[in-house]
């Protein structure tokens, strides 16, 4: 039988790797679709940048194809965007001219798989969907079986202590959907759309496939 001092080192870890997941994979899924592709991020100061995007939770890095020189002689391989700087991005573009082969023929099987979605794609979503409605629901129903826990079963006293890691856990589970469900915008997943986008007094309008939002 498993001392007090073992199981709460054994919840301490297993909610930290839990926790450590969660956040691994919180990533933007509209800006992940861009990962690993060439694109342009025009910035609201002014500055474009140029290179492959990498995406992680905290903010993208844009790599560079060569070493650019900036105007103090240093030489930079890539540029980093943290997350709290995102309202300086305007708009992030992918030129299809700039692609490889490869993400050619993964953007054309990605659009193909948008535009006509199997079943089980549609269901997937809709599934997802009632999840994030049911967002409140399911917290409060979570805290319901965390509080019968902590009264009637042999690690009670361990949830009672260890409350906060529980919180953290539960909030990192429930949170793991993404984005808010959005009726507004999902009657149009799959259709062709005009996105009209107002910069420095000039109207500009692209038409294209919706795919997503967040």
């Amino acid at each position: 039988m498993f001392d007090t001092f073992t199981i709460t080192i054994t919840f301490l870890v297993i909610g930290a790797l839990v926790a450590s997941f969660m956040k691994g994979r919180a990533r933007d899924k509209c800006l992940v679709s861009f990962a690993g592709d060439m694109v342009t991020a025009d910035l609201t100061i002014g500055r474009k940048i140029w290179g492959r995007l990498e995406v992680e939770n905290t903010g993208l890095e844009f790599i560079y194809a060569s070493l650019h020189e900036d105007k103090d002689g240093h030489k930079e391989a890539s540029y980093i965007l943290y997350k709290f700087e995102y309202p300086m991005l305007q708009a992030l573009v992918r030129y299809h001219d700039e692609l490889d082969a490869k993400c050619k023929e993964n953007r054309e099987w990605e659009l193909n798989k948008v535009y006509h979605p199997t079943f089980a794609r549609r269901m997937k979503r809709k599934f997802l969907n009632i999840f994030k409605t049911m967002r409140d629901t399911m917290m409060d129903l979570l805290n319901v079986v965390i509080s019968q826990a902590k009264k009637s079963t042999p690690v009670g006293s361990v949830l009672k202590s260890q409350d906060k890691y529980v919180s953290q856990m539960k909030n990192e589970m429930i949170g793991f959907a993404g984005t808010a469900y959005e009726p507004i915008l999902e009657k149009y997943i799959g259709l062709k759309v005009i996105l009209e986008f107002h910069n420095d007094e000039i109207t500009w309008f692209f038409s294209g496939i919706l795919k997503d939002y967040t």
